[in-house]
């Protein structure tokens, strides 16, 4: 592929969201600007911000490489994730965006924690900043890695030089214009992935002879390529595999750079059309992207080893398109990577900048200070995140696996049951938060038999006993903590 036509186009794309980080950053006045926009998202930047924040690079390269190698198994996947999507737009975001309101304004989810469950004594605070850290490096590592994949596949730069210009561009925009920054860019960055996941598939079916001949082609592949219940070698699925494929969906209660749009749009009212819009942008997008790497199996003529599967989007470009096409569609593989680092980069600095450093070092820190705070956080964390992403056979795939199912299992059934639970206690959700993050974190370094499960669903298991359990054995809620809870309930 001609590199000019990459070159000019990625640059007027990065230019661009500069432009937008530089727009916004006279506009962030406080912290609560900073951080979730002064609660202002309007319902088309609420439901795109979200769903990009969300899909990441791993739409265009880990699920496509995922069907590249398994077929239709990888379906499982796009099932669970388009099921907890629903699921936590219908049942999480309205009442988090009231109850968030409610408890002291927070703008932070360890924030709405600590404000939940009156913890004076900041324990559950810190606990879930430090979570939040640990589990964000992992997942940022996983945007850097796909990003630098992508320089090395495109300009044939070494990965780490790759590494280090993806993270620089990345870093640029997010410190300067703050959430607002962030969720316009992913707004944009939306729409580009969209375009690109829907137009892949179809230059492939195309090229290949049709639908007709695409299907023949797949049952040639081996056995099991077309059967969901099978994988790649056609080999049956057990029991297992298929849930803990299907367990990605419960994830998504507690994805805090999702959970962040929820309580920044501008009225709770805003939710149900923003609901429609994202969940349209979902189906459409997670079916292209196990097309993706379905149609990839029978037009590249050289089968792709495991580690290079992950690029199948950009060889399908590379050799279906226009240089100019192609610039463009390979600009939203960046637009996926960008998406969602710059989200998980904010979260992570607002944990560590209101959760830790207002609230505990400096409490009379004035707004500016913790404005310049928190962009000096984002760049530290970048840091970090970078020297996570080193490595450079890491999987994209397996990075994000593994983050997704630290936050399902530590915050989702906490989100889940504060919301719904007028029982639940400080320490029941102090209880969860360990239980589940320290399972997934054991779990992930076990394996053969029961421990081939997806460690995510051990993860959510354990916490919500815990909470349960943990909440049963404390005394009862104060009448403020019940009275806020009613309040939230009733609205």
């Amino acid at each position: 592929m001609n590199n000019l036509n990459i070159i000019i186009t990625f640059a007027a794309y990065l230019i661009f969201m500069l432009a937008v980080g530089t727009h916004f950053c006279k506009r962030n006045e406080s912290l609560s600007d900073y951080l979730i926009g002064g609660r202002q998202l309007n319902k088309w930047v609420t439901s795109m911000s979200a769903q990009a924040s969300d899909m990441s690079g791993w739409l265009l390269l880990g699920l496509p490489g995922y069907a590249y190698l398994q077929g239709m198994e990888a379906f499982w996947i796009a099932f669970g994730l388009a099921g907890g999507t629903y699921l936590n737009w219908r049942f999480v975001a309205l009442r988090l965006r009231r109850y968030t309101e409610i408890a002291d304004d927070a703008i932070t989810l360890p924030d709405y924690f600590a404000n939940r469950f009156e913890d004076h004594n900041r324990h559950l605070r810190v606990l879930s900043a430090l979570f939040i850290l640990v589990f964000f490096l992992i997942y940022t590592a996983s945007g850097f890695v796909a990003g630098a994949k992508l320089f090395e596949s495109v300009f044939g730069l070494p990965y780490h030089s790759s590494l280090i210009i993806g993270v620089v561009v990345i870093i640029s925009y997010t410190a300067l214009g703050g959430f607002m920054a962030v969720s316009w860019t992913d707004f944009f960055q939306g729409i580009i992935m969209f375009f690109a996941i829907i137009t892949v598939p179809m230059l492939g079916i195309h090229a290949a002879g049709g639908f007709t001949e695409s299907a023949n082609a797949w049952r040639n592949v081996s056995p099991g390529f077309l059967d969901i219940f099978t994988n790649g070698a056609g080999d049956p699925l057990t029991i297992t595999a298929i849930i803990s494929l299907m367990a990605w969906g419960i994830g998504y209660f507690g994805q805090p750079h999702i959970l962040t749009r929820f309580m920044a749009v501008r009225s709770p009212d805003q939710l149900k059309p923003a609901r429609r819009i994202a969940m349209t942008w979902v189906l459409v997008s997670l079916t292209c992207a196990v097309l993706v790497g379905l149609i990839g199996r029978i037009i590249l003529p050289e089968m792709l080893s495991d580690a290079d599967s992950e690029k199948v989007f950009m060889i399908l470009v590379d050799q279906l398109t226009h240089p100019l096409i192609g610039g463009i569609l390979l600009a939203a593989v960046l637009a996926a990577i960008m998406s969602t680092a710059d989200s998980q980069l904010l979260v992570t600095s607002s944990a560590l900048t209101e959760d830790l450093y207002r609230v505990i070092i400096r409490p009379q820190a004035s707004n500016k200070e913790l404005v310049w705070i928190s962009r000096g956080t984002v760049i530290g964390v970048a840091v970090l995140a970078c020297a996570i992403a080193l490595k450079p056979n890491s999987s994209v795939l397996g990075l994000v696996s593994y983050a997704w199912a630290g936050f399902g299992a530590t915050f989702g059934p906490l989100v889940l049951m504060s919301l719904y639970w007028k029982r639940m206690t400080r320490n029941g959700a102090i209880a969860g938060i360990i239980g589940g993050g320290i399972t997934v974190l054991v779990w992930k370094h076990l394996s053969g038999g029961l421990f081939d499960l997806y460690e995510i669903v051990p993860g959510f298991i354990v916490s919500v006993l815990l909470i349960i359990l943990f909440s049963r054995l404390d005394k009862q809620p104060s009448e403020t903590i019940t009275a806020r809870f009613d309040e939230a309930a009733k609205k």
